[in-house]
């Protein structure tokens, strides 16, 4: 749950193809958030800044730049995407996330 919510996007934003969406959030204190939902697939990010990815639901299989190996995140779990980085992520069925942003 997400106190003080200054605004929220309510367009989607869709991204290869439509599997995976995600809605900004605002907070007062002016961090921003997305809610999002990936299906089936394999996906390439790149991230600007620090991401810290929680997945809500579903499971995400995530290899961070210079990495070699794929690690398996699960409900409850979370990962942090350096900033000025990309990440691989494999989605065998779906994954439901939140993603804080350190701007």
């Amino acid at each position: 749950m997400f106190s003080n919510v200054k605004s929220i996007e309510k367009k989607a934003n869709f991204y290869f193809d439509g599997n995976v969406s995600s809605r900004t959030i605002h907070l007062n204190t002016g961090e921003r958030k997305t809610l999002g939902f990936m299906l089936k697939g394999e996906y390439l990010f790149n991230a600007g800044v620090e991401e810290l990815m929680e997945v809500l639901n579903g499971e995400m299989k995530i290899k961070l730049q210079g990495e070699t190996e794929y690690s398996n995140f699960i409900q409850g779990t979370s990962f942090i995407v350096p900033e000025n980085t990309s990440f691989n992520v494999i989605i065998d069925s779906f994954a439901d996330y939140c993603c804080s942003y350190k701007d």
